[in-house]
């Protein structure tokens, strides 16, 4: 996943606006505008950069007239007290982007620490981490870039990409088999099929339909790994739901070949991050 300037600049001046209606109370009315402030980003807590060109770009949309020198990049490892990043010019813009940019780099960076440590759970497997379509509203696109920043995989970005038969469309269809068959009519040779199974019965329906992915839905570990053994290599196999870093790496271990987690961009602790003033 990478960075589109056009969704970069959407996502801030939504925020930007949603933030200043007209002017800032406070800044406007306190400050003049030829003001000039130095100031730094400081890690408060261990864990993975990611969203410094977003930061950035809050402070070039909320007035200009900043510099922003990164002292890390996105996909480094941080500790607590360490200097990420300083900036350097009209105080109006600084005070103004603050809370934007601040809210931004330390969501990705949250999402990218937090998937950093699910791969390093799972480091002694082949399993590979991945997001899902559970992001919030208008920030999918910053959310699964922070999730490639912390050594993981993008799901599918969106409906549009690849064909994916959920339990609500096989039970609307009425059937595994039925669902693929009709899909395979009108798909081209280029999309593949995913289909989720809630049980090994499922499973080998989906595996006599030569599914190229098979979603195992909230299985035990005990029975993934029957699945793996049933499956045999036919096809990718990608666990998903009540994926916790507690059970991770047990789930790994049963052979799969992806891991799904929505916890990674709908409900992941923002990174803590302070933006200090030079006195």
């Amino acid at each position: 996943m990478k960075l589109l300037q056009s969704d970069i600049d959407r996502i801030i001046r939504t925020a930007l606006e949603e933030d200043i209606t007209y002017v800032d109370v406070t800044t406007d009315y306190l400050l003049p505008d030829d003001h000039t402030s130095s100031a730094y980003y400081v890690a408060k807590d261990d864990g993975v950069i990611a969203g410094l060109s977003v930061a950035a770009r809050v402070f070039e949309l909320a007035g200009g007239d900043v510099t922003f020198e990164a002292k890390v990049r996105d996909g480094d490892l941080v500790k607590r007290g360490d200097i990420i990043a300083v900036m350097q010019g009209n105080t109006q813009t600084l005070l103004k982007g603050e809370r934007t940019a601040l809210n931004l780099l330390q969501h990705m960076s949250g999402i990218a620490t937090a998937t950093h440590t699910c791969v390093q759970l799972v480091a002694h497997t082949n399993a590979k981490i991945t997001d899902t379509r559970k992001t919030l509203p208008g920030l999918r696109r910053i959310q699964k870039y922070a999730v490639t920043v912390g050594g993981g995989y993008n799901h599918r970005y969106n409906l549009s990409e690849g064909a994916m038969l959920k339990d609500n469309h096989i039970d609307v269809y009425g059937g595994i088999t039925p669902a693929v068959e009709a899909l395979r009519r009108r798909i081209g040779h280029m999309t593949k099929i995913e289909v989720e199974v809630r049980t090994l019965e499922e499973l080998r329906e989906a595996l006599a339909c030569k599914c190229e992915i098979i979603m195992l839905d909230n299985m035990s570990p005990e029975t993934m790994r029957e699945a793996v053994q049933i499956t045999d290599g036919r096809a990718l196999l990608e666990a998903s739901g009540n994926v916790t870093q507690e059970n991770i790496a047990s789930i790994a271990e049963t052979g799969v070949d992806i891991i799904s987690l929505g916890a990674l961009t709908h409900s992941v602790k923002c990174f803590d991050i302070s933006m200090k003033f030079d006195k």
